[in-house]
C-alpha cells in the first residue's frame, strides 16, 4: 500500500538498537512524505556508482550538485533518506564528485543543524581535508562558514590542523595560500585572544613572507587585524608580546624585504597610530 508507505514515519530508536536492517527496512529508512517518493527513489539511484560507469559519468557529479537542494526540499528530518547516498558520493572516486561536496558541505551543515552536522558531517569534512587539493579547496574557501556552526570545543580541534592548509601538492598553487590568508582574517572572530597568538600567529609570520606577493599583501592585512584584535582583548600582554616579535623579525630584519614587510603592516589601517596614539 503505497499511501501507507509515504506516511511511514522513520523512528531514530531503531537506527540505534539495530544495526542490520531487512531489504524491506532498509526500504522503508528512505520513505518520506515532501515529494512523491518514485522521484526521490529515482534520484538516490542515480548516485549507484556502478550506474555512474554504465550510464554517465558525469552523472555522480550532478547528483552531488543538487544535494543540498534536495536536503533543504526534504528538510532535516528527513536526513536519513540522504545519509548514505551523501556518504556514497563523499567517497566517490571521482575528485570532481567530491569537490563539489566539498563547496557546499557549509550550505548543508545550515540545513541540518548542529547535532547532524556534528555526527554525521564533520567526519566527510575531515576526509575533504586530506584529499586532493582540488577538493581541499572548497572546504578552505567556506571554512569559517563552517567551523562557526560548530560548537566551541569541536572547533578548537581543527586550530592544529590549519598549519597543514600551508603544504600543498603543488607549491606553486599560491591562490591556496592566498585563500587561506583570507580565511584567517575571518576565523580571528571564532577563537580566543590565546589561540590567536599560539596558532593563527605562526601560520601570519609564514605568509608574510611567502614568495609570491598577492599572499604577502593579503598577509600584510591579517597581521593588522589580529594586532588589533588582541588589543581589544582584556590580555594585554599577548599583543605587547606580538608588536615585540614584529619589530624583532621585520623592522630590525637585515634585509631590506622585511624591514618593508614592517612598513607595509603599520601601513594598513595606520595601525600603530590607532593602537597608540
Amino acid at each position: 500500500n503505497m499511501d501507507s508507505t509515504l506516511h511511514y514515519i522513520h523512528n531514530d530508536s531503531d537506527l540505534s538498537t539495530n544495526s542490520s536492517f531487512s531489504p524491506e527496512e532498509e526500504r522503508k529508512s528512505k520513505v518520506q512524505d515532501v515529494v512523491p517518493q518514485a522521484l526521490l527513489d529515482q534520484y538516490l539511484s542515480m548516485t549507484d556508482p556502478s550506474r555512474a560507469q554504465t550510464v554517465d559519468t558525469e552523472i555522480a557529479k550532478h547528483c552531488a550538485y543538487s544535494l543540498p537542494g534536495v536536503a533543504l526540499t526534504l528538510g532535516r528530518q528527513n536526513w536519513h533518506c540522504l545519509k548514505d547516498t551523501y556518504e556514497t558520493l563523499a567517497s566517490d572516486m571521482q575528485w570532481k564528485v567530491r569537490r563539489t561536496l566539498a563547496f557546499s558541505i557549509h550550505e548543508l551543515a545550515v540545513i541540518l543543524g548542529d547535532q547532524l552536522t556534528a555526527g554525521d558531517l564533520v567526519p566527510v569534512f575531515n576526509g575533504f581535508l586530506k584529499d586532493l587539493d582540488e577538493v581541499r579547496i572548497g572546504v578552505l574557501k567556506h571554512l569559517h562558514d563552517f567551523l562557526k556552526l560548530l560548537h566551541l570545543d569541536k572547533r578548537r580541534e581543527y586550530l592544529y590542523q590549519l598549519q597543514e592548509f600551508l603544504v600543498t601538492d603543488n607549491s606553486r598553487n599560491w591562490r591556496f595560500r592566498a585563500e587561506l590568508a583570507e580565511q584567517l582574517i575571518l576565523l580571528l572572530d571564532l577563537y580566543s585572544a590565546r589561540d590567536i597568538y599560539d596558532y593563527l600567529r605562526p601560520i601570519a609570520f609564514s605568509l608574510c613572507a611567502d614568495k609570491v606577493s598577492s599572499v604577502r599583501w593579503i598577509s600584510y592585512k591579517l597581521v593588522s587585524e589580529m594586532v588589533k584584535k588582541l588589543y581589544m582583548a582584556s590580555t594585554s600582554t599577548f599583543v605587547v608580546d606580538l608588536m615585540n616579535e614584529l619589530v624583532e623579525k621585520f623592522c630590525r630584519c637585515r634585509k631590506w624585504s622585511g624591514r618593508q614587510t614592517f612598513v607595509f603592516i603599520c601601513q594598513v589601517k595606520c595601525l600603530f597610530v590607532q593602537l597608540f596614539w
